[in-house]
C-alpha cells in the first residue's frame, strides 16, 4: 500500500466519517477507540453513526480499514488524527477532559516520525499546550455537517491547518494526505486556525439569526419569507449557499459552543461581544416558536389535547439529538399525551411521561388534535395530505420548516402554520 498510513483516534461521528473518507481516497486507515464494544460493532459493519451513504462507502472501502481498541496499533501510522466528538454542557461550554485523556493514550503509541493532527473542535490555545515537538503537531479545522458528512469529507472546500510555523512546509506524509483531496491548504498559526473555525460558525450563526428574525417579522406584517429568500440568494454579497431558511434557533451544539467560547474569551480579555450574546438570546426565543403556536391555537383551551410529533433528531439525516428543538418542545408538553415518531431516534429519547411510540408518521398523527413536524425528514415530505387529514382528529398542522406543501395541505382541509408566513396566508 503506497502513501502514508493514517490513524483516526476516536470513532464517534467525526472520527468514523473521517476514517472512511481517508480510505475512500486510497489510504490505509487504522481506527482506534478505547471502547472495545464500539470497535467490535464497527468491525461487524454495525456503524454507530447515521449518515446518508456512509454504510455504502464503508462497505466499498472496507479492505483499507482496520480498527483496534488498543492504542498501540497506532504505532504503524504516519499521520494520526485525534478526531473524537467534543461534548458540550447546557451552556455550550466544551468538556475537553475526554479529548485530553484520549491524547494521553495516543501520544505514547506514536512512532518517532509520526505527525499528530488535532481534528476535534478545541478553543484557541489548546493545540499549542500539547507536549509534542511543534514540527510534529498540527491542528486542522473540521468542517463536517450532520446529515451531509460524507459529501463534506470527500469534497472539502479547503483545509485550514494550524502550525507552529506557517512558513515551514508541512511534513511530507501529512502534505501527501491533504493533496489527495485536491483543494487549497491554508496554513496559519495554531490560534488562528482554532479561531477560524469559530469565525466560520459565528458567520453561520449571524445568517441563521437574520433569517429567523426577519421571518418572524414577516409573519406579523403580511410578508412571506419564502418569497424573500430567493432574492437574497441572487445577491453576490450573500450568495446561493447562504443559511436563509428560518428554523427553531441554533441546534446541534457546534454553533452554540463557539458562541459560548467567544463570550468566555471576550470576558477574559475585555473584548466587546454583545452581538454574540444577542445571537444566543435570539436563538432561545426562536426555539419556543412551536410551543407559542400550540398554546395560542390549541393547548390553552384544550387541556385534554393529544399531539402528534414527527421528528426527534435535531435535523434530518442524522440520529443526533444534541440541542434538539423537538426534545426542548417536549420538555414543555408533559401535561399532554404525545405520539412520537422519528425514522432513526427512538421515542424513549424524549423522556416524556405520556409519550406513545408510533410505528410511522401516519400512526403518530392518528387521533391527534394537532400534528407538529419538528424534523423535516425526506419521508415526511412525501406524506399524502388526504391520508393525514383522514387520521387526524383535529385540523392543526404546525410545520416550521415547510416540509409539507402548503397548498396541498390546505386543499385537504388542514390548518397549516409555518415559519415566515402570515397566519392568514
Amino acid at each position: 500500500m503506497s502513501g502514508p498510513r493514517v490513524g483516526c483516534a476516536g470513532l464517534t461521528h467525526l472520527g468514523l466519517v473521517s476514517a472512511v473518507g481517508f480510505a475512500a481516497k486510497g489510504f490505509a486507515v487504522l481506527g482506534f477507540d478505547p471502547d472495545a464494544g464500539r470497535v467490535a460493532a464497527i468491525e461487524g459493519a454495525r456503524l454507530p453513526v447515521v449518515e446518508p451513504e456512509l454504510d455504502a462507502l464503508f462497505a466499498a472501502h472496507r479492505e483499507r480499514l482496520r480498527f483496534a481498541a488498543d492504542a498501540a496499533a497506532l504505532g504503524a501510522c504516519d499521520v494520526v488524527y485525534v478526531a473524537a466528538d467534543v461534548p458540550t454542557d447546557e451552556s455550550g461550554r466544551s468538556d475537553l477532559a475526554a479529548i485530553a485523556a484520549l491524547i494521553d493514550r495516543v501520544l505514547p503509541a506514536l512512532k518517532a516520525t509520526a505527525v499528530l493532527v488535532v481534528l476535534c473542535q478545541v478553543p484557541p490555545g489548546f493545540t499549542r499546550s500539547l507536549k509534542l515537538p511543534p514540527e510534529r503537531l498540527y491542528y486542522q479545522v473540521e468542517t463536517l455537517v450532520f446529515g451531509r458528512a460524507v459529501d463534506r469529507v470527500l469534497k472539502p472546500e479547503r483545509f485550514i491547518v494550524g502550525c507552529a510555523d506557517p512558513a515551514r512546509p508541512l511534513p511530507p506524509a501529512y502534505a501527501a494526505l491533504l493533496e489527495a483531496f485536491g483543494c487549497p491548504v491554508l496554513a496559519m498559526r495554531y490560534e488562528s486556525a482554532e479561531l477560524a473555525k469559530i469565525a466560520v460558525n459565528c458567520c453561520l450563526a449571524a445568517s441563521v439569526t437574520v433569517a429567523n428574525t426577519l421571518a418572524g417579522l414577516a409573519e406579523r406584517i403580511g410578508a412571506d419569507w419564502a418569497e424573500i429568500a430567493p432574492a437574497l440568494r441572487l445577491d453576490r454579497r450573500i450568495g446561493p449557499h447562504a443559511y436563509l431558511t428560518p428554523g427553531l434557533g441554533l441546534a446541534g451544539g457546534n454553533l452554540e459552543r463557539d458562541l459560548a467560547t467567544v463570550l468566555r474569551l471576550a470576558g477574559e480579555t475585555g473584548a466587546e461581544a454583545s452581538v454574540v450574546r444577542a445571537f444566543l438570546d435570539n436563538s432561545r426565543h426562536r426555539r419556543d416558536w412551536v410551543l407559542r403556536v400550540l398554546h395560542r391555537e390549541l393547548l390553552d383551551r384544550r387541556p385534554d389535547a393529544v399531539l402528534g410529533v414527527l421528528g426527534l433528531a435535531y435535523k434530518e439525516n442524522t440520529d443526533s439529538t444534541r440541542n434538539s428543538p423537538a426534545l426542548a418542545l417536549l420538555d414543555h408538553l408533559h401535561p399532554w399525551q404525545v405520539r412520537l415518531f422519528d425514522p432513526v431516534v427512538p421515542a424513549t429519547a424524549a423522556r416524556h411521561p405520556r409519550a406513545v411510540a408510533a410505528d410511522d408518521a401516519l400512526d403518530a398523527a392518528s387521533g391527534a388534535d394537532a400534528l407538529v413536524v419538528m424534523t423535516p425528514w425526506p419521508e415526511f415530505r412525501r406524506l399524502d395530505p388526504a391520508a393525514l387529514a383522514g387520521v387526524l382528529r383535529g385540523r392543526l398542522l404546525v410545520d416550521p420548516y415547510r416540509a409539507l406543501d402548503a397548498d396541498a395541505m390546505a386543499a385537504a382541509g388542514l390548518d397549516h402554520v409555518t415559519l415566515g408566513t402570515p397566519r392568514d396566508a
